[in-house]
């Protein structure tokens, strides 16, 4: 049986995003960056100066990994796109691997590079209600220069849940869609960015649907229970170890940040009706007492 923590969330901002995700931790900045999908947004809130800035783009973004050479990649509505911060708050968006959704209506979801940088992404119906199992989740590759979006698993709902252990031998999957709430396993081979041999990790949580993940440096998985406003911890073996609390019902991806990495960022979702007060859509950071690892960038 797991605990859940008594300490306190810390409030680090409230932007009220409408879906605030995809967290990645800047350490040569020492800044967190975070998406807002529908309303298309980069936010930026720096650690030192508490200085928050944000760029809006020209559709959705789903979800960001830092590029080896600097900037951004951002998975957006209808593809990959290298993204560069312009004055204004202005997001510039250059094409950079393109995609034919399987159905109308669909957009990218939840993205994460492996520990070699290559960028994981999902896709799923924007409108998440039906339970179509049109999603798929794609891996990025650009052989001989050529960006592509490789299929590797279709017949999805909601693909979230993304994550990599510390060795990068284990990719981590989940389903956050209510008619499937699952997360799997799969063997993964770091030379050929290959999984293989999926297995059902998390049967259903003990609270809340499977949203965003991160890892630690222990190879536990952190997984944001949706609805139950709460972080569960995961160890390699299956095992839930314990459950963190945040002060919003729909906690939606966590990161792990600050100088040294012990700090847990989320981020959080805002449904329609919050009232003004309403704390949902803020950007919280927990102390969980275990460090996590660094984001690989993205590097062709």
């Amino acid at each position: 049986m797991s605990a859940v923590s008594a300490s306190p969330a810390e409030l680090v901002l409230h932007p009220r995003n409408l879906t605030g995700e995809s967290p990645v931790w800047h350490a040569g900045e020492q800044a967190l960056y975070w998406v807002d999908i529908p309303a298309g947004t980069l936010h930026r809130w720096r650690a030192g100066d508490g200085q928050h800035t944000s760029w809006r783009a020209d559709q959705r973004l789903a979800c960001i990994a830092r590029q080896a050479g600097g900037g951004w990649l951002g998975a957006m509505e209808d593809g990959v796109y290298r993204l560069s911060l312009q004055a204004g708050q202005r997001l510039e968006m250059t094409p950079y691997a393109g995609v034919s959704h399987a159905h109308p209506g669909m957009r990218f979801n939840d993205g994460r590079c492996d520990r070699q940088g290559r960028f994981w992404v999902g896709s799923m119906l924007d409108n998440g209600g039906p339970a179509a199992p049109v999603g798929v989740l794609y891996r990025l590759t650009a052989p001989d220069g050529a960006p592509r979006l490789d299929v590797f698993e279709q017949g999805m709902l909601t693909p979230n849940g993304l994550a990599f252990s510390p060795d990068g031998r284990t990719l981590y999957l989940s389903d956050s869609h209510p008619d499937q709430q699952r997360v799997w396993a799969f063997d993964y081979d770091p030379d050929d960015g290959t999984p293989s041999g999926r297995r059902l990790f998390i049967e259903k949580l003990p609270g809340g649907r499977p949203d965003g993940a991160a890892v630690d440096v222990e190879g536990c998985y952190w997984i944001c229970g949706n609805d139950a406003g709460l972080i569960h911890r995961y160890t390699p073996d299956g095992r839930l170890d314990r459950s963190l609390s945040v002060p919003v019902a729909k906690p939606s991806m966590c990161a792990f940040g600050g100088p040294d990495l012990d700090t847990l960022f989320v981020t959080s979702i805002r449904p329609a009706g919050a009232g003004p007060l309403a704390l949902d859509g803020a950007l919280f950071a927990l102390r969980p007492g275990v460090q996590g690892i660094e984001e690989p960038a993205y590097a062709p």
